[in-house]
């Protein structure tokens, strides 16, 4: 099999950039070891920033989000029993952000490139890379119970943290940055109307909680709770006690309570590999970097991963120059290591850790203080979480 983009893994990034490549007239092949039920079951995160958005849309991808999907114009901020709401459009100049599924947005992806695209197989598992120094990599992957080769110009790994992609990456060549935190997150799913309109971090003495929502009908909250909890220890009574808790205000606000459907726990860390590229071989999403939860910045750096290579190797195409394709890691990696400064920021702002401190507590609610007294603070806040940019 022959392409020019050999794209492992039908994640959101994968996807978006079969798309990407298709709307500029280039070829591309997608391996999906998983199939297609579970890919478009696979929940994920669920906030899209405004340029994600944009390119959802740009894209032709936008339809189904543009009518489902939940635009947000803010967050709000709860500590020491009081509330702070921070104003995306009037900070950044009008941006926002949306609530919609990674789910659906896979959902998406997949229907455009099954009806439109080229060939988006499931089932079919990388078992390398081989040749990314040269002209012609080759992808070896199992189908339908045969072996075949995939040849390409280009690869691009959007195959996850455990994909094969970054392991062709030489290893005298790789740096690894890491950071494990030690707390998780418990999840919940919940047929209940979400308690407010706008997703709520709250810092509490007892540890962070979460409010966010899936849909209209259905809300999703966390709770951070110690490494190693297992979700089945924590019964739904307890759960919706605790929640209620921790988002407690000195107001009339009350947290609606309902059934929870689902349970399920999220370990936190940060992680990048440097490079992104290794010869003709490209790292985006999950393979080349990890962030925790808290600033909502995985699927978007994805994103702008994709959209990033997509437009270096269309320039490549119209100028023969590759200027832009050797300068693809150095451009990731200044926005994702801003993502993961914001990550980190957001992280240790709200949540409170085992061997806390007095001082820590007190260090916490000032940087909280500061963000809801100074624009300056809430600006930077609201920039980063509505997006960096993608150009």
């Amino acid at each position: 099999m022959r392409t020019t983009v050999g794209i492992i893994g039908a994640g959101p990034a994968g996807l978006l950039l079969a798309r990407l490549l298709h709307n500029a007239g280039i070829d591309s092949v997608v391996l999906e070891s998983r199939d297609r039920v579970y890919v478009e079951n696979r929940q994920r995160a669920g906030i899209l920033e405004q340029g994600t958005v944009d390119v959802l849309r740009a894209a032709g991808a936008g339809e189904r989000m543009d009518r489902e999907g939940l635009r947000h114009d803010g967050i709000e901020l709860r500590f020491a029993r009081t509330r702070h709401r921070v104003d995306f459009p009037a900070l950044t100049g009008g941006r926002s952000v949306t609530v919609y599924a990674q789910t659906e947005v896979c959902k998406d992806l997949i229907a455009l490139q099954l009806e439109e695209g080229g060939p988006l197989l499931f089932g079919a598992e990388a078992l390398a890379v081989e040749g990314a120094e040269g002209d012609r990599p080759r992808v070896p992957f199992r189908y339908e119970g045969r072996e075949d080769v995939l040849e390409c110009d280009y690869v691009v790994g959007c195959d996850g943290f455990w994909g094969v992609a970054r392991k062709a990456v030489p290893a005298a060549l790789s740096r690894a940055f890491e950071r494990t935190y030690p707390f998780v997150w418990l999840g919940v799913l919940a047929d209940v109307p979400p308690s407010h309109d706008e997703l709520v971090y709250a810092r509490h003495d007892r540890g962070f909680a979460l409010l966010s929502m899936r849909s209209p009908s259905v809300s999703r909250l966390y709770l951070q709770v110690p490494a190693g909890t297992d979700a089945e220890e924590w019964g739904d009574e307890e759960i919706w006690d605790e929640l209620g808790r921790r988002f407690e205000t000195d107001d009339d606000w009350t947290l609606g309570r309902g059934p929870i459907t689902q349970k399920s726990v999220t370990p936190m860390r940060s992680f990048v590999h440097e490079p992104m590229r290794h010869g003709r071989l490209f790292l985006a999403g999950d393979a080349a970097h990890i962030v925790p939860p808290t600033g909502a910045k995985g699927l978007n750096l994805a994103v702008g991963d994709v959209v990033t290579f997509a437009r270096a190797l269309k320039h490549e195409r119209r100028t023969g120059s590759a200027e832009l394709l050797d300068a693809y890691s150095a451009t990731c990696l200044r926005r994702i290591w801003q993502a993961e400064r914001f990550s980190y920021d957001m992280t240790t702002m709200l949540h409170r850790a085992p061997d806390a401190t007095g001082f820590d507590d007190r260090l916490q609610l000032a940087r909280l203080r500061r963000i809801a007294s100074g624009r300056a603070a809430e600006t930077d806040l609201a920039e980063a979480y509505t997006g960096f940019s993608l150009d």
